[in-house]
């Protein structure tokens, strides 16, 4: 939408602030010298009232009112005025003690609109020295006593948050998509005085999700009316008005078949649980999930990732020369640091190929080859690679996924298979799945990347550009992902063909057998995704089966 109009009025806003600090430290000079000539009296007034310095006003001012500075006040307040600017128009010649002079008065209304208009400023002389004569008049040049100058508006209808079919986000029958689109309700003063004008306590804003990041899109602009009203607030005349201007629709990319098919999976769910789904060869957002409502885990929960992570990992050993056929071992434990690490149930697979240590998600072998081969950089920098430790500019808020610097090697190996300090989220873990799909990584986004790209720069952040994956890494993982499905840890659920995935469970707590999140993040076509379910056990068990009938719903 073109918001051109409000540029020309800043300009002046710019020249008016610029003139008021100019005049306002040079006030303290011109009322020790206060000279006898009407011109210098009237430039030195509205040079005040530019400023706003009321108070400054009231000592020019003979026959002021007792509540002239709270007049003044509401004045710029009813308005909704956001910048003003007062100039002399003219100065006649003293007479007899008097002399007649007039204004010109700019106000920004509403951030955006300049409403202008001339009025009389007459002066008197008293005790040798010139002063402005109080009237209403004075304020404006039809006001009588008891009036005052207000600014009615009325907002255009709020234009809608689209699905990627055009139809209305807030009105799907997926409650996750109607908490995404995010409520919208009366703003209150701290939410009016953050926004800033043209918003007042009370006027209709977004309160979360979508409707809040895009608020101003959305809104539009409101009409005004300028009038002259009486104490009650009853309109006695319109001075100006100002026609509003409609919002601008935000499409996302949320697909309603896929989204109903993440909210049926999740259905049976019988702890908390988080769904998120991305196209891989864009980074778009197809669907989020969450059961219950009220809290978006999916774009803002952060887990301990588990054995999910060991895509990440497996990423770098491959890189580092590791292939999906050379043998390593899998013992049931193994010490690092003095700690010892063991897979689940203690399973020993003793030395098989890599490809199979992954499908059977062996703790033993990622620990020990992250410290041997890797080392904390390494994996560092290619956790980076597949958005870790980088914003996420999704076009709504969204966390980040973290991996932070470890003490020790011990920490480093906990690491390295998604424990320890790990944290990311189900929209984190579906990037990291599409990047293996796609061969790209990309930064997931629910809005046009336009769009995404204009709210990270309104947040001061620009969008992480995409990241390709080494030609060797991506052959990897599109052999070893299909084998936790075919052989692995995956393989009791029955899966749509052509499914690859990684099951992860990750402990939290304390104890010497902690609960765990269970997890699963995959792809299959153009589809990728990641499902969480809160303290559910084991990835096989509780998220595995949640992700197939997912994928059996499209």
């Amino acid at each position: 939408m073109d918001r051109s109009r409000g540029v020309t009025p800043r300009v002046w806003i710019v020249a008016a602030i610029v003139t008021a600090v100019a005049l306002a430290g040079a006030g303290t000079v011109w009322f020790l010298n206060r000279g006898d000539d009407p011109r210098d009296t009237a430039e030195r007034y509205l040079a005040a009232w530019t400023s706003r310095d009321y108070a400054a006003m009231k000592a020019l001012t003979e026959g002021p009112p007792a509540d002239f500075e709270q007049r003044l006040t509401r004045m710029y307040d009813d308005l909704g005025a956001t910048a003003q600017r007062f100039t002399v128009a003219s100065v006649g010649r003293a007479d007899g003690g008097k002399a007649g002079a007039s204004y010109g008065a700019e106000l920004l209304l509403a951030g955006t609109r300049t409403w202008t208009y001339e009025a009389p400023l007459p002066l008197v002389e008293r005790d040798g020295e010139w002063r402005v004569r109080w009237s209403p008049q004075l304020l404006y040049p039809e006001l009588k006593e008891g009036q005052r100058l207000n600014a009615g508006r009325a907002w255009p209808d709020r234009v809608a948050v689209l699905a990627a079919d055009g139809s209305v986000l807030s009105e799907s029958q997926s409650g996750s998509a109607r908490q995404l689109a995010g409520p919208v309700g009366p703003a209150s003063a701290e939410a009016a005085k953050k926004l800033r004008a043209p918003y007042r306590t009370g006027d209709p804003v977004g309160l979360d999700g979508i409707q809040k990041q895009y608020e101003r899109r959305l809104a539009g602009t409101p009409g005004l009316a300028v009038q002259i009203v009486d104490t009650d607030g009853t309109p006695v005349k319109t001075l100006k008005r100002f026609d509003s201007s409609p919002g601008d629709p935000l499409k996302t990319t949320i697909d309603p078949e896929v989204q109903a098919a993440a909210g049926k999976a999740l259905t049976g769910a019988k702890k908390p649980a988080a769904m998120v789904a991305l196209r891989p060869s864009t980074g778009e957002i197809l669907a989020v999930a969450n059961k219950p409502g009220g809290y978006d885990r999916a774009l803002m929960g952060q887990y301990p990732p588990g054995s999910t992570f060991k895509v990440v990992t497996a990423a770098a050993l491959v890189a580092g020369g590791v292939g999906a056929a050379t043998n390593v071992a899998c013992p049931a434990t193994t010490t690092v640091g003095g700690r010892s690490f063991h897979n689940y149930k203690h399973e020993d697979f003793g030395t098989v190929p890599f490809r199979e240590a992954f499908a059977h998600s062996c703790n033993t072998t990622f620990a020990r080859l992250a410290v041997d081969k890797l080392g904390e950089k390494r994996l560092t920098e290619v956790a980076s690679q597949f958005g870790f430790n980088a914003p996420i500019i999704a076009g709504v808020p969204a966390v980040r996924a973290a991996f932070p610097a470890n003490r020790d090697d011990t920490a480093f190996a906990a690491a390295s298979f998604g424990q320890g300090r790990v944290l990311t989220s189900p929209l984190n873990m579906a990037a990291v799945a599409a990047a293996a799909a796609d061969g790209t990584w990309r930064s997931p986004r629910l809005v046009a990347a336009a769009d995404a790209a204009r709210a990270a720069d309104a947040n001061g952040r620009k969008p992480v550009p995409p990241k390709r994956l080494e030609p060797a890494v991506k052959r990897a993982l599109q052999t070893i992902m299909p084998a936790v499905v075919s052989e692995g840890t995956a393989s009791g659920v029955a899966f749509p063909s052509g499914t690859a995935g990684k099951t992860g469970t990750a402990e939290f707590g304390e104890g010497a057998n902690p609960p765990t999140h269970a997890w699963f993040i995959g792809y299959r076509k153009d589809i990728a995704f990641a499902v969480i379910v809160e303290d559910g056990g084991t990835g096989a068990e509780a998220a595995a089966p949640i992700a197939a009938d997912f994928l059996k719903g499209l």
